[in-house]
């Protein structure tokens, strides 16, 4: 089907040609090479400004009119669950400025992309023409239904606009309602565009894109903004950036309060300002004798806002992600620290209930001891059984299973490690050494398999002697029955001990993010912060106690947000 007639507003010029077969306005090739001029129907051609011949030939039109709207067609590539769309052909030569843009859904982020590639590309009001990078079929939908992170890249425009070129990566995910857990697969999805060897090791800018008109930021926003900011080192403050978008020009005093009332974590102006750059989002909006002064006036408010924008880029020192990368791997180890410590405590304290029953057994059967009489107890006793697990091949590049430990008997990184295909390459391991497991043994002790270590008890039945080898088989000089029971109390002590100085292990790698992190909320540690409180208290730590619930408070109030 042929697209509508093209209207003959702002002095275009229509022809009229013999009938002839439609050329297909859209070409595929990668190479951006010069197609044939442009027929959108056998009778009608269109009169083009020259310089965007070339761009046409490689797009597809979505509207005609003031302005004509045309669909850009990047070469796309996916690498795991990330997705790179890139126009023209990277110049080493030239420098690249990296953009994060994240929002809440209707803030503008689809429009500001499309037009910070429009400003690159050096489009103008009076030519009339917009071009699009992000497909509508995607933003057609109330949300988007994809956990890709997206990373358009812009090549072969330097100089026309800018001195660089342009990449921006987009969140998609975080704007998505099914839930934390979503969440926390597309800072996983960060994580991965970030160390990857291919990926993105540096930042200009986080761009929080935000309306005008907000006067406060919803629960949702803030979470959103917690969010991302809670992925970076403290280095990358100075890169955090408010773009306001659907702004008239006038400084959005309203907005900039709310950032500051929700103690968002960025860059401030010599006023203490949040730093912020204003746009429009009517460029596609059709023009009329009527209304095309407030359109030129409105596109010239995100023309002034993306000189500013970009002029900060130019001046803004690129932060290199090291230590976003060491966020991040903090964050995991965190987890799966955790993670084990659980495990572990579960195991002491089902040690703890064993021994405590043949405790009160002892002093049941105290006479037969004395008179060295047989008699049996029955007791929970405590063993480890593999289980399997769901995992195995996820996609090419993603593997799902357990790193766990042979020596330890502990399950190291489950769940969460899906990017190693061997133990040695686990986020746990460091210096060749696993950062979890009780003997913090080699990466060559550990296996990754589809299944983890349980803690499970089992009904038995031991005589007097059997408890005598099982508690005092490491004595050189056997006690006399009596001191049985001590030493049953000693080693109740022991694994007191031992709770302890788990616990105080995975408190200092919560002290370790907080010292290095620009957002200490971490979704990733919350699941387990009833969990940590609940172990302080019984130690009596109360410090500790009363640091825990104030993380707890935060991320209590991010989870609302989430909801």
């Amino acid at each position: 089907m042929d697209p509508p007639p093209l209207s003959k507003t702002h002095g275009e010029i229509h022809q009229q040609r013999p009938a002839s077969p439609a050329p297909s306005c859209v070409s595929m090739r990668s190479d951006w090479s010069i197609d044939p001029p442009i027929r959108l129907n056998s009778e009608r051609t269109y009169n083009i400004p020259t310089k965007y011949k070339d761009i046409i030939s490689k797009s597809s039109p979505i509207s005609s009119g003031s302005p004509d709207v045309y669909q850009l067609r990047p070469k796309e590539e996916k690498f795991g669950n990330l997705t790179r769309k890139t126009v023209g052909e990277k110049n080493l030569i030239k420098k690249n400025k990296t953009i994060l843009l994240v929002g809440e859904t209707r803030a503008g982020k689809t429009t500001l992309i499309n037009a910070l590639v429009n400003y690159t590309m050096g489009v103008k009001f009076e030519d009339n023409i917009w071009f699009e990078i992000v497909e509508r079929e995607k933003r057609s939908q109330s949300e988007s239904q994809t956990s890709d992170v997206i990373v358009y890249q812009i090549f072969g425009f330097e100089d026309k606009t800018l001195p660089f070129s342009l990449t921006i990566i987009d969140t998609p995910g975080y704007r998505d309602t099914r839930g934390n857990e979503h969440d926390v697969i597309i800072s996983q999805r960060l994580f991965d565009l970030f160390r990857s060897e291919d990926g993105v090791h540096e930042i200009s800018a986080v761009g929080l894109v935000m309306k005008a008109t907000e006067n406060r930021l919803s629960d949702r926003q803030k979470y959103i903004f917690d969010s991302v900011t809670s992925l970076f080192g403290k280095d990358l403050e100075e890169n955090v950036v408010a773009l306001i978008t659907h702004s008239n020009g006038i400084t959005p005093e309203d907005a900039l309060e709310a950032l500051e009332a929700a103690n968002i974590k960025c860059a401030k102006n010599e006023k203490n300002q949040p730093v912020h750059f204003l746009f429009d989002n009517i460029q596609t909006t059709q023009r009329t004798e009527e209304t095309e002064l407030a359109l030129e006036n409105s596109w010239r408010v995100t023309e002034t806002g993306m000189k500013r924008f970009t002029d900060f880029l130019e001046k803004s020192k690129p932060q290199q992600l090291i230590t976003t990368v060491e966020v991040m791997n903090v964050r995991i180890r965190v987890t799966a620290c955790i993670q084990n410590l659980q495990d572990r405590i579960q195991l002491i304290e089902l040690k703890q209930n064993e021994i405590q029953q043949t405790q009160q057994a002892l002093k049941k059967h105290e006479q037969e001891m004395k008179k060295n009489e047989e008699f049996t107890v029955n007791v929970d006793e405590v063993y480890k059984e593999r289980e399997p697990i769901d995992g195995g091949m996820c996609c090419l590049f993603f593997y799902g299973g357990a790193v766990t430990c042979n020596i330890c008997k502990e399950n190291c990184h489950h769940p969460g490690c899906t990017k190693a295909w061997y133990p040695e390459h686990c986020e746990m391991m460091k210096r060749g050494r696993c950062t979890v497991c009780t003997g913090k043994c080699p990466a060559s002790a550990h296996v990754k398999e589809k299944w983890i270590y349980v803690n499970k008890t089992r009904k038995v039945k031991k005589t007097f002697e059997d408890v005598k080898q099982k508690y005092e088989k490491n004595k050189v000089d056997r006690e006399q029955k009596k001191s049985l029971l001590e030493n049953l109390q000693t080693e109740m002590e022991k694994l007191k001990s031992e709770k302890i100085q788990l616990l105080d292990e995975v408190y200092q790698h919560v002290e370790q993010l907080e010292r290095i992190a620009l957002n200490d909320n971490s979704l990733s540690t919350h699941v387990h912060l009833d969990f940590l409180i609940e172990k302080m208290k019984e130690i009596g730590d109360t410090e500790k106690v009363k640091k825990l619930k104030e993380m707890k408070r935060r991320e209590d109030e991010r989870t609302r947000a989430a909801m």
